[in-house]
This record gives structure tokens, sequence and C-alpha cells, in this order.
């Protein structure tokens, strides 16, 4: 889910031009993008000559484990830049599906309901992890220990604490691992975290995150469970539950057995880039208000919530995912504003989401930094960034340990909302600490339903 939009990243195709038409390029480019002139210029006298075709000795095996909808639309990805070979999902249907879709000129993906036995191929270099994200982890950890590299769906984990494991598994066995919080390979929102590290805006005062509300319905009736659908190993370490249609596939996001609400899903793109604008690791004190409440027997994430983060030099982040423009007893500077991030500071604000990047005064985004202007990691492809790194062995944008701690930010929210306390959080010890230090910390982690704990991979 969550899928880019064309227009993030088709003006950066257009990079590689010609000397005598450079004017005419930058203006076309900033016209179509939105993007400030000075900044596609930049782009354009910075971009690297174009990479030498790829031969088709030099194309990984790719394996797609997890292929739903989005696994689908990363493998296709993937294949631009390797050959799908094998394809894994618990689902029958969803691994014919996909088998078919990636078969090319009569070579068709071997099909897998276990991971573990794929990994066990020679010919798969790569894997995209596209499962749900109470399997994240663990399929991390074993495609690590097998030596494949990994493009791994976000959030990276279900928990804070199998961040740990994941990190280990992916430095103790030097493989590559790429999040897919694809928003660090969109030229707006760097654009953005790169102004306000600068202090285009003066000092950051805040930060005001929108995301989209989650689904409260319910309750739910069980039914069989569909032919094909190994429904105990789709719910792995999770506790066993009769099947309920709502629970599997594209709506796992909305039970915290699975997932953690919209917190988790779109909350670990927009909580990535302020964190990467931020420029620190993490919060110091949490708080959160759940603005509705699970109804008993549906979903049971909240739909609606506000939550604030306040960091030790005072900056707050602020996620809303509601219209109500008094919240924590304040009023919101932009009620109704949905599903994007804004950047508050001394001298005005900036706006930036997938679509488009204004500012309080069009100079903050139209007038040129100076030449100390310090410039943020660049990668303006996601996928082109992860195989690059495959081939060169450097980290890649959005690496392991960006990956956990972008995820962390979201399992504090979420924790945040569960407890209903005033949480205060350690980030170097990865605790809580003080007054309401235990509840939260019991949900840094979650029991494992034997056989599908970290002994399942070994």
């Amino acid at each position: 889910m969550n899928t880019p939009r064309p227009s993030e990243i088709a003006p950066l195709k257009e990079f590689q031009v010609s000397r005598r038409s450079f004017v005419r390029r930058v203006a076309t480019i900033a016209a179509l993008s939105g993007l400030p002139t000075w900044f596609v210029e930049q782009q354009l006298e910075g971009a690297e000559p174009p990479a030498p075709t790829t031969s088709p000795n030099d194309r990984p095996g790719v394996a797609l484990i997890g292929c739903g909808g989005q696994g689908k639309y990363d493998a296709a990805n993937a294949s631009n830049h390797g050959d799908i070979v094998a394809v894994c999902d618990v689902d029958d249907s969803h691994a014919a599906a996909a088998a078919e879709k990636f078969t090319v000129d009569g070579k068709v993906p071997a099909k897998y309901s276990d991971f573990r036995k794929l990994l066990e191929r020679k010919d798969v270099h790569c894997v995209v992890n596209a499962t749900p994200d109470h399997w994240h982890s663990l399929v991390n950890i074993a495609a690590a220990r097998a030596g494949k590299d990994i493009y791994s769906e976000k959030p990276l984990t279900l928990t804070i604490d199998e961040g740990r494991h994941v990190i280990r598994a992916v430095r103790d066995n030097k493989t590559v691992l790429q999040t897919g919080t694809q928003q660090r390979s969109s030229v707006r929102f760097r654009l953005a975290c790169e102004l306000v590290r600068n202090g285009r805006i003066g000092g950051i005062r805040e930060v005001n995150v929108w995301l989209p509300a989650g689904l409260r319905e319910g309750p739910f009736k069980t039914e069989a469970t569909p032919a094909g659908l190994n429904w105990d190993f789709w719910q792995g370490q999770t506790p066993s539950v009769a099947y309920v249609p709502q629970r599997c596939h594209v709506y796992f996001r909305y039970w915290y057995e699975y997932s953690g609400g919209t917190m988790t899903d779109w909350g670990a793109h927009h909580n990535d880039i302020a964190y990467w604008a931020i420029g620190l690791i993490a919060p110091r004190h949490i708080e959160a208000t759940p603005l509705s409440k699970p109804i008993e027997g549906g979903y049971t994430t909240f739909a609606e919530y506000a939550v604030r983060y306040t960091y030790e030099n005072g900056i707050r982040l602020n996620i809303h995912t509601t219209t109500d423009d008094n919240i924590y007893g304040e009023r919101v500077k932009t009620p109704g504003q949905r599903n994007g991030i804004r950047f508050e500071g001394e001298k005005g604000w900036i706006w930036v989401n997938r679509s488009e990047i204004t500012a309080s005064d069009p100079d903050l985004l139209r007038v040129a930094p100076g030449s100390h202007f310090p410039r943020l990691p660049v990668s303006n492809d996601h996928w082109v960034n992860f195989f690059d790194s495959v081939r060169s062995r450097k980290d890649p944008i959005c690496d392991v340990e960006t990956g956990h701690r972008s995820a962390t930010m979201c399992h504090l929210g979420a924790i945040a909302l569960r407890t209903g306390k005033p949480l205060v959080w350690d980030y170097n010890s990865e605790e809580f600490v003080g007054t309401y230090s235990r509840e939260p910390n019991a949900y840094r982690s979650r029991p494992m339903r034997a056989p599908y704990d970290y002994s399942f991979v070994g």
C-alpha cells in the first residue's frame, strides 16, 4: 500500500540532459514538479552519468515473499533490475497469481508456501519481503542468515525489541537491507528536510504530521478458512483465533495483533521524514490521546488519535488523524489539513506531501541558499538505490538502523495510546524510564506463539 506517485520521481528521469538545452530543461522540470529552479539546477549539475546498461548476467535473482497487491507492485519494480525466480505465499491463490504475473518467455517463477524452503535456492540473491507486519522480522532474519539481500516493506518490525534481532542478523551476515520508506528517495521530502536542517524557517519549533484515520468497524463474524490459505501459518507468532475475512490480507493493519493501525502504516512514512528533518535519534517524552475507541469484536487499533512527542531540545512532533481543531487544549494551525507534514519555525513554515511542497513565504523555497548549504544523502529512486547497494555493498538510503529507528517512532506512539500515560523514553537503552515505565516496557516485545518464534528461523 501507499505507493509513490509517478510524479514524485519522474522529473529526475530528465536529469541527464545536454548542456545546450540545460536552461530550458531546468525551467520545464521546475514547472512540472513544483520544485524551485535553483534546486532543479543543482540536481542536474550534480547528476551522475547514467549507469551502464545491466547485462543479462548482471541481473540478480529475486524472490518475492508475500504476494498480495503491495508485494506484486514491489516485485514489478524489482523486475526492472533483476529476475523474479521464485514467489512465496501461504495463500495458494496469491502465489499462483504472482507466478503468472512474473512469467517471462515461458519461465515460470517457482512457487513456495514456506519461505524457509525458498531461501535455500542458490539462484535467489535478493528477497522482496512484502508480508504482513507481524512476519517482517522473522523473514528478514531468515533471509539475512541465508545471505540474501533484502528489500523489506515498512514498518520494519512489529515491536521495538524485534529491531535489535533484525539489526544483528543483517550486520552479522553482511547483507544489504533497504526499508521500504520510499519517501527518502523523493526530491520533495529531501528538499523540505534540507531546508529545515539548514535553518531556512529559522529555529524549528514543531512538526505537525497528518495521517489518514484508520477503520473503526465491527463486530465481525467468523467464517470457514478459504481453501488454499494456511491460516495457522498466516497468523504466525500471534495468538491463534478463528478465521475472520477482515483480519487477513489488506485489513491486517487495523488489528493490533498484526500491526499498529495507521500509526505504523502511513506513520512509518511521515514519521520517518519528520525524524530525518529533526535530526535527533528519538524523542524523550510521549503522550497520546485516543479520539475514538475500537468497537468490541472489530478492529483493535485506534482509528483516530492525537500523539505528541517532545525532544530534549524542546521541539514538538504532533500527530493528527482528525479535523478536530482543539487538541491538547491548543488550536491546530491548519484544521482539516490531512496526510502530509508541516514544519513550523521562527521564520515561517514548510508543508510537504507526495504531490506538493509549499511554504508560508514563496521565497523560503524560491531563493537559493548559499554555498555553505549542507546536503543530505541523495537517492532519486528507491529501487535503483537498493540494487546499487547490492552491487557496491554500501548501505542504502534506508538501511536497517534507519528502518529500526523510524519503526520505533511509530511503536512509541502506539504504546502511548495503549497505556494512556505520559511516557519517558531513553533512546540509548531503548527502554521507558520514570513513573509509568513498567507497563510500556512490557509492550516493547510480545509473546511469540510456538513454533513461530525466533527458533523457527534457526
